[in-house]
């Protein structure tokens, strides 16, 4: 019988929540005061809650991103990398740009820019795929290592992006984006939560418009089941994966620039976080659902926030958090492994037409 993903990832998430909780007390700290701590770390403070608001925008951008792909048969693993190329792209243009410019112009060429880097560095893997065969899982996981090291380049060399070097005490980053590529904030009290956002639930309710009312929709979902039966009905395969693979490149690239035209507006090593691959569980427990992406990434982007908390009050490790996270894939991908295999052996075959002649 097949589950609604929300009751699989409901499912998946109490377990995870209890192997977290385990490691917390393997590491000093009861239940009661875990709880606290994280709880603290989510909805304690407004920074907290306009930090973790953030952070949900970002993973909705790459899980939607990640869907798209996966609804034509593809997984894209490769977040960390596009946001890193869609940080290097957004921190180039927007320190580039001319004073006076309307903000709105501003933060629209900023963004663009961050999901052309994303879109060309997923789009490495995608023309591996269609035209070699390729698994796009081994390509876009080894581009994420040579996105990041990309970072590490463009902040160090003075002749790229890091910003003039007045002292010892510099810091290896870029310089600050100019005012009109920042994303504007929200307006809430005490709060450094963004219109990141509302571009992100924009972005999630569009996805789901393009997958379940679209003829793009049904074309992906047609590739995604069968590439044969597609290609009897005269839908172009490999164009179809090769897009699919290269949107969900630039929605990640977009998250990669959301980041650097956020406070400190810098580009800096590890600037992404991990939310790349955080983006990727969230795409993973969703399982196509769009109204599941907005959901799981408001509840992991608020736990991220929670995890840093656990470090500074109760000194639970914050990569208790990345452990929970990564037990929630085990669970997801077991769950659907074992629902294909149960489908597969409770099928049973045609009962055979026997001719009898009288």
């Amino acid at each position: 019988m097949r589950r609604h993903p929300l009751v699989i990832g409901s499912a998946a998430l109490a377990i995870a929540a209890l192997i977290g909780l385990l490691l917390a007390a393997a590491a000093g700290a009861g239940p009661a005061e875990t709880t606290e701590a994280l709880f603290d770390g989510m909805f304690g403070t407004p920074f907290a809650i306009g930090t973790s608001l953030n952070n949900a925008a970002l993973l909705m951008l790459i899980a939607a991103g990640f869907t798209i792909a996966y609804r034509a048969g593809l997984v894209n693993v490769g977040g960390e990398g596009q946001m890193a190329l869609g940080g290097i792209c957004a921190t180039a243009v927007g320190v580039s740009l001319p004073e006076g410019l309307p903000a709105g112009l501003g933060i629209v060429l900023v963004l663009a820019s961050a999901a052309v880097g994303g879109a060309f560095w997923a789009s490495i893997a995608a023309y591996l795929k269609v035209r070699r065969g390729t698994s796009e899982i081994i390509t876009t996981l080894l581009l994420n290592f040579v996105g990041l090291a990309a970072v590490v380049l463009v902040v160090h060399e003075p002749a790229l992006l890091r910003q003039p070097v007045t002292s010892s005490e510099t810091l290896p980053q870029s310089e600050p984006l100019k005012e009109s590529g920042q994303l504007a904030l929200l307006g809430l009290h005490k709060s450094p939560a963004t219109i990141a956002l509302l571009i992100a639930l924009v972005a999630v309710v569009a996805v789901g418009v393009l997958l379940q009312r679209s003829a793009v929709g049904l074309k992906l979902q047609s590739v995604g089941l069968s590439q044969k039966a597609s290609h009897r009905l005269g839908i172009p395969v490999d164009r179809t994966r090769f897009l699919s693979l290269t949107a969900a490149g630039a929605f990640s690239g977009v998250a990669g620039g959301m980041i650097v035209a956020t406070a400190p507006f810098v580009l800096a090593e590890g600037f992404s976080s991990g939310l790349g691959f955080t983006g990727l569980v969230v795409g993973l427990l969703a399982r196509g659902s769009m109204t599941a992406v907005a959901a799981v990434s408001l509840l992991l982007g608020f736990l991220v926030s929670g995890g840093i908390n656990l470090q500074l009050a109760v000194g639970v490790p914050a990569a208790t958090v990345s452990v929970v996270e990564s037990v929630l894939i085990i669970l997801i991908a077991g769950s659907a492994l074992w629902t294909t295999t149960s489908a597969v052996r409770t099928r049973k075959p045609a009962p055979s037409q026997e001719v009898v002649s009288v």
